[in-house]
């Protein structure tokens, strides 16, 4: 299924990935828990997709707010939108949505991610050429491939998305890009060098890779 404009298609509206079908489904898990595996079934059905995810997470904007105003911040979120959105736009990615300091963003491909989250850190680097030290512009991403529920091209869930964002907002330091291991798996850019790395949250181990 392409990643934009499901609504489209001549697909019937039972079958769109749309968020009226999706409370619908949960309402009958509900109201019908003896058919809960099959409605669940139904579910990865109608939203699951393999896409490659990509999560961007600006750093520093705790310090900026507070010294600065939230004005200041949101000056900061615009600009690095866009900066942001012609990259992922050009590398075929799709931004699902934006939440504070956060951009969510779907790729049909781990390589097409890369592309697009190393052409954004380009033009960060650009930006940072001529902008005060006070307004500069830094991210960490994180990229993930695997199995995600996609709710009309507005949200996303699923464990890869958990993995992505914990190694975007929570692992990657400041202009870093880290893949996890199903990213590593179907990365295939011959150019692309990446090093293994693991940490330890709540008593599990993560691994992940960096992208050199």
């Amino acid at each position: 299924m392409p990643l934009s404009d499901h609504d489209d298609d001549d697909t019937p509206l039972a079958l769109r990935n749309s968020r009226s079908t999706l409370d619908r489904l949960l309402d009958e898990m509900i109201e019908q828990p003896e058919n809960l595996p099959s409605i669940a079934t139904r579910i990865h059905e109608v939203f699951g997709e393999t896409r490659a995810i990509m999560v961007l997470d600006m750093s520093g904007f705790s310090r900026t707010t507070q010294r600065h105003g939230v004005a200041a911040f949101l000056l900061m979120v615009h600009q690095m939108k866009r900066l942001a959105l012609p990259e992922i736009e050009d590398h075929g990615g799709l931004l699902i949505k934006a939440e504070a300091d956060n951009l969510y963003c779907l790729f049909d491909e781990t390589d097409d991610a890369v592309r697009a989250a190393r052409g954004i850190m380009r033009q960060l680097n650009a930006a940072n050429m001529v902008l005060p030290e006070e307004r500069k512009l830094y991210a960490s991403i994180g990229i993930g491939y695997g199995v995600v529920l996609n709710i009309d091209d507005h949200d996303i869930f699923g464990d890869e998305m958990n993995l992505t964002c914990k190694l975007g907002e929570d692992v990657a330091q400041r202009s870093e890009i880290l893949l996890t291991e199903g990213a590593r798996t179907t990365l295939t850019l011959k150019h692309v060098e990446t090093r293994p790395e693991q940490v330890s949250i709540s008593g599990l181990v993560l691994g992940y890779h960096v992208v050199g």
